[in-house]
C-alpha cells in the first residue's frame, strides 16, 4: 500500500493549531484503510493464529516511523505514540481493536473480498475495528510530528476476542495496560446508521459464563430406585429447580438468568445411570451479580444434590464481566463526536441498549475507566439489517473515516486522562 506523502515540518507548539486539519488527513488514508480491511476480509484469521494479520499490521506501523511491539504469543501488537518533552510517568489515553474473525462461513456469495478460506469470516466487524485503530496509529503519528498531539496514546491490536475469556488478558499479562489512564473502542453496530454512535453511560454488554455440572451415583436397577442414587431424578430437577432458586438468590436489578443447553443421562431403560449431567450458561446485566453468582451457585446445588443423595461438582468456566462505561469516558465521545461531525442535520449520538452479548473489552475496565461505543456501520438506503454473527454480515465502508476521526479528535482535542 502507497501511504501518503508525510507532513509538513513541526512548527512551533505556539503556531500550530490542534487538529486544523484533521479531516483532510484522515480522508487521506481513507482508500488506504478500506483496502487494508478489505484485505482482512479475504484473509481472516481465527484467535490467537493471527499471524498475517499481526504481520500486516507490524509493516504498515514500522512505514509510518513507529515501534510496534508483538505480544509473546506471537499475535497482537502494542504501539506507543510518544509526543517529544512527554514527562516520565504521563498516563496514556490507549485505544483498542480486536483483530480475530469468527469460525462460520462467509455467506456473501457476491462480494469481491468475501473470505477465501472456507468456515473463516469477519462477521463481527474486527477488520473494521483494526483498520480504524490503524488508521488513528497513522494519523496520531503525523500529529505528533508537527507538535499537535500533546498527550502519549497507545495502540492496543488484541488477538482472540471471540475465544473466551478473552485475548484481553494476553494484552494484559503482557503489560499493555501499565501506564494507561483511559481507555476507548468501538464495535460495529449494524443497527446504528453510518455518521452516528451510539453510548450508553454504565453496562452495555452482559457476562456471560459457561457451567457444567456433573452428578454421581452408584447406579442400580429401575426396580429399587430407593437402593441407589436415581440420578435421572436428580438431574431433572436441578434442571428444573436451579434457574428458579438462582434467580430468587440473585438482585432482581442484576439480571441474572441460568439456562440450561444440554442435558445426559443414562442409556437404557431399566438401568439408573452412575453419571448424568448439565451444562448451560449464566448471564449477568450487572457486575455484582456477575461477581457474587459461582458462590451462590455452588451453595444451591449442594442443597439441592443432597436431597437426592447424588454427589456434585461444578466447572464454572468464568467468561467476561460486563462492560461497564464510565460517565467522564462517555461525555468525552459524546463531546468528541459533536464537535467532529454534528451539523443541525440531525443527531450524531443516540442513545444504545444494553446488549447480552459478551465483550472482553470488559477486562480493561478492571485496570482503567474507559468506554466502548457503538459504531454506525448501516447504510442508509440498506434493508433489513444484517446482524452480527451471520454470515452475511457486512458494512457501510464510511464507518472507517468516521472512526478515525472520532479517535484521533478524542487525542487531540476531547480525550483526558
Amino acid at each position: 500500500m502507497n501511504a501518503p506523502q508525510p507532513a509538513a515540518p513541526a512548527a512551533p507548539a505556539s503556531a500550530v493549531r490542534p487538529a486544523a486539519d484533521l479531516r483532510a488527513r484522515v480522508r487521506a488514508y481513507e482508500t488506504e484503510l478500506i483496502a487494508f480491511r478489505r484485505d482482512l476480509h479475504r484473509h481472516p484469521e481465527l484467535g490467537r493464529q493471527e499471524y498475517r494479520t499481526t504481520r500486516l499490521l507490524r509493516e504498515r506501523l514500522l512505514a509510518a516511523g513507529l515501534n510496534p511491539r508483538v505480544l509473546p504469543g506471537g499475535t497482537g501488537l502494542l504501539v506507543d505514540i510518544v509526543p517529544a518533552g512527554t514527562r516520565p510517568g504521563t498516563p496514556l489515553l490507549a485505544f483498542r481493536a480486536d483483530i480475530d474473525a469468527l469460525p462460520i462461513d462467509d455467506a456473501k456469495t457476491d462480494s469481491p473480498y468475501r473470505s477465501t478460506l472456507p468456515g473463516r469470516a469477519h462477521a463481527c466487524g474486527h477488520d473494521v475495528h483494526t483498520a480504524v485503530v490503524l488508521g488513528t496509529a497513522l494519523v496520531l503519528a503525523q500529529a505528533a510530528a508537527t507538535g499537535e498531539l500533546r498527550q502519549p496514546v497507545r495502540m492496543i491490536f488484541q488477538p482472540a476476542e471471540e475465544v473466551m475469556p478473552g485475548g484481553a488478558l494476553d494484552v494484559i499479562k503482557a503489560g499493555g495496560m501499565e501506564g494507561v489512564g483511559r481507555i476507548f473502542a468501538v464495535h460495529c453496530d449494524p443497527k446504528v446508521q453510518v455518521g452516528r454512535i451510539g453510548l450508553r453511560v454504565g453496562a452495555i454488554t452482559s457476562a456471560c459464563d459457561r457451567v457444567v455440572l456433573e452428578l454421581d451415583g452408584p447406579g442400580g436397577h429401575t426396580a429399587r430406585p430407593h437402593l441407589t442414587t436415581d440420578l435421572v431424578t436428580a438431574v431433572s430437577r436441578l434442571a428444573a429447580d436451579l434457574p428458579a432458586a438462582f434467580s430468587r438468590r440473585m438482585d432482581p436489578r442484576w439480571g441474572v438468568s441460568l439456562v440450561w443447553g444440554r442435558i445426559a443421562a443414562g442409556s437404557a431403560a431399566n438401568v439408573i445411570p452412575q453419571h448424568a449431567e448439565l451444562e448451560g450458561t449464566v448471564r449477568c446485566l450487572e457486575l455484582a451479580g456477575w461477581r457474587e453468582a459461582p458462590e451462590v451457585m455452588d451453595e444451591l446445588v449442594a442443597r439441592l444434590a443432597e436431597t437426592y443423595r447424588a454427589k456434585w461438582s461444578i466447572d464454572y468456566h468464568r467468561g467476561v464481566p460486563p462492560v461497564v462505561n464510565e460517565q467522564t469516558s462517555i461525555a468525552q465521545l459524546e463531546a468528541a463526536m459533536t464537535a467532529r461531525f454534528g451539523d443541525g442535520r440531525g443527531p450524531v449520538v443516540e442513545d444504545t441498549e444494553q446488549s447480552l452479548g459478551g465483550e472482553d473489552f470488559s477486562w480493561y475496565l478492571e485496570h482503567a475507566p474507559g468506554a466502548l461505543a457503538r459504531l454506525g456501520v448501516r447504510g442508509p438506503h440498506e434493508k433489513g439489517v444484517r446482524d452480527l454473527h451471520q454470515g452475511n454480515f457486512d458494512v457501510d465502508e464510511r464507518a472507517i473515516a468516521v472512526g478515525v476521526e472520532l479517535f484521533a479528535a478524542l487525542a487531540l482535542e476531547h480525550g483526558r486522562v
